[in-house]
Parts: structure tokens; C-alpha cells; sequence
């Protein structure tokens, strides 16, 4: 992984708890040597590692694990290390929390016209105080879920206090499995017709590139909102920025297409459109909890129980 993130992901605490069951090297490094690689039975991985191909994995013929101290594999694990039958975990929850948490934020903050109001803090009354029939407030809502993924589950479970009606919309997911989430499971079309607030958690995937088009925007009420804190490329950009110049509908951006956006783009300076650098996933603080999560993978391993964040190659289809 990046030495430089390597400290945090890993501070001294927890390098001690694996070092309890592990011969542990503590040299981060990016690239997959043969020197390096020969003698590992457990590979732990995290952003930056290069792609385990055939080569690495002749090199590495101890290898029976990789277990990544960050979200997706799919950058650097491919079908040839399942088929060499090495088990392969990910700390997608763990990175999925802070998403989420920061997803519902954005929706409480939104609703409440948060982001409107400080743009003009100090030249509208109206900024000051509450007006009659004000349309604000997450409470009475419906939200719409775009994907059952780690992210959006997590967000449908931390929406159950805030008084909403919950909306979702996932190929995966059948009407009991989302009644049991709290939610009710509808087609993507009628979710947008039906939200005050759309939330987008799907993967980025060729069949889900522009999922929201300009057909579907259009299908939002007037004073709908999008919020996307997955990938940039899941939303039209183009149309979302025609949809917003108008007026009609509101937007939170932590991930665009492109990204980052030009200086210029009209998305950055419209009042009701907030765009923040791709900040919702774990950062600071927050790497610790991946690199909990991989260390107690490692123990489980050891210990010969399940894996929590275990990946099978089948799943490299669908995930983020």
C-alpha cells in the first residue's frame, strides 16, 4: 500500500494486536518484488498495491490470503487469484461507515437548506429566520435509495430515527429482503418520481454508467435533490447541470464526472448545488478502522473461522 498512509491505517496499537498472531513484516511497500513476496502466507493490501497477476502469484507460491485495509479489490485482484484458490477479504465495511454517515449528514444539512443559507448568511433576512410554509426539514420525506450496497444499507439503517419514508432500487434485492432493511422496494423510475431526496449508492459498472440521465432527472419532482456519494460517472453530468441552472432541483456532489471538476464548471458556483472534493470515505482518523478490520480478519483466519469481509470471485462482477 502507500507508505505514507501506512502508519494510519496501521498505527503502532494495532500492528501490535496482529503481531500476536503473525510474523509480521512492517515495511509498506507498492510493488510485488520476488524477494518480497516468496515467503508470504497473508498478503495485506491497501491503496496503491500494484495488480496481483499470474507473475506475482508464481512468485508468491505460499500465498493463501489477501486481505485489504481498504474498500474494492478490483483495482488489484483479478479472476487468476481466486483461481489459485487464494482467499481474498476486503474492508468495505469499515470504509462503508464513514460514506454513510457523511451521506446522512449531507441529507439533514441539505433538507434543512444549510447549504442555500450560507451563500447568502449575510445579505437575506430570510437567511435569519423561519418563514411560513417553509419547505424545509428531513422529517415527513421520502428518500430514495439508488443501490442496496454496503453504503446504501447503512444509510437506510441510519435514516430509522429521522421520520422518513425510505425508498430502494436494487436488481439484487427482492421485497422481503428491503422490508426487513425498512424499505420498500420499488423500480428506478418510480423511485424518482416519488422522492424528495434521491441518494446514490450503486457501483460503478458499464451498465450503471449515466444510470441517472436526463430521462430520470426530468422525472424528479420540482425541489427534488441528488445526492452521490458513490461514483461521478453514475449521474450525466451534463443533464444534472441543466437540471440545477434552472432552478428545479438541488444537488450534494462528493464524487463528480470528471473529477475533479474544472475550475469553471457551472455546478461549482450554482447556489443550490454543493460540491465537495471526494471526502465521505474514511480519511484522517477514520483509516484506523480499516486496518482493525483487516487485523481481525487476519486473527480469523489463523483461527480458521469465517471471514466478515470475504469476497468470492463471482462477486467482481457486481461490486463497486
Amino acid at each position: 500500500m502507500d507508505p505514507r498512509l501506512a502508519p494510519e491505517v496501521f498505527p503502532h496499537d494495532v500492528v501490535e494486536r496482529l503481531e500476536r498472531v503473525v510474523d509480521f513484516d512492517p515495511v509498506a511497500r507498492t510493488d510485488l518484488d520476488g524477494e518480497s513476496i516468496s515467503d508470504i502466507d497473508i498478503l495485506l493490501t491497501g491503496w496503491s498495491c500494484p495488480r496481483i497477476d499470474a507473475d506475482v502469484l508464481d512468485r508468491a507460491h505460499r500465498l493463501r490470503a489477501v486481505i485489504h485495509a481498504a474498500g474494492t479489490v478490483k483495482g488489484h485482484v483479478g479472476p487468476e487469484v481466486f483461481a489459485r484458490g487464494v482467499t481474498v477479504s476486503a474492508a468495505s465495511e469499515a470504509n462503508a461507515r464513514p460514506v454513510a454517515e457523511f451521506t446522512v449528514a449531507a441529507m439533514v444539512l441539505a433538507a434543512k437548506q444549510a447549504f442555500l443559507r450560507a451563500r447568502v448568511y449575510t445579505s437575506a433576512e430570510s437567511a435569519w429566520s423561519a418563514q411560513p410554509h417553509e419547505d424545509s426539514g428531513l422529517v415527513g420525506l421520502t428518500v430514495g435509495i439508488v443501490g442496496a450496497s454496503r453504503v446504501g444499507r447503512m444509510v437506510v439503517e441510519r435514516l430509522a430515527p429521522f421520520d422518513v419514508r425510505v425508498l430502494v432500487s436494487d436488481p439484487y434485492l427482492d421485497r422481503r429482503a428491503a422490508a426487513e432493511l425498512g424499505a420498500e422496494l420499488v423500480e428506478p423510475d418510480a423511485l424518482f418520481r416519488r422522492a424528495d431526496i434521491v441518494s446514490i449508492h450503486a457501483p460503478r459498472l458499464a451498465e450503471t454508467h449515466h444510470l441517472v440521465d436526463a430521462r430520470r432527472l426530468a422525472l424528479l419532482r420540482d425541489g427534488g435533490m441528488v445526492i452521490n456519494t458513490a461514483r461521478g460517472s453514475l449521474i450525466d453530468t451534463d443533464a444534472l447541470t441543466r437540471e440545477c441552472a434552472t432552478g428545479r432541483i438541488s444537488a450534494v456532489l462528493d464524487v463528480t464526472d470528471p473529477e475533479p471538476l474544472p475550475p469553471s464548471h457551472p455546478l461549482l458556483t450554482m447556489p443550490q448545488v454543493f460540491v465537495t472534493p471526494h471526502i465521505a470515505g474514511s480519511r484522517g482518523r477514520e483509516l484506523r478502522r480499516m486496518g482493525e478490520f483487516a487485523v481481525a480478519e487476519v486473527e480469523r483466519l489463523v483461527r480458521g473461522e469465517p471471514l466478515r469481509g470475504l469476497v468470492r470471485g463471482d462477486d467482481l462482477a457486481r461490486i463497486a
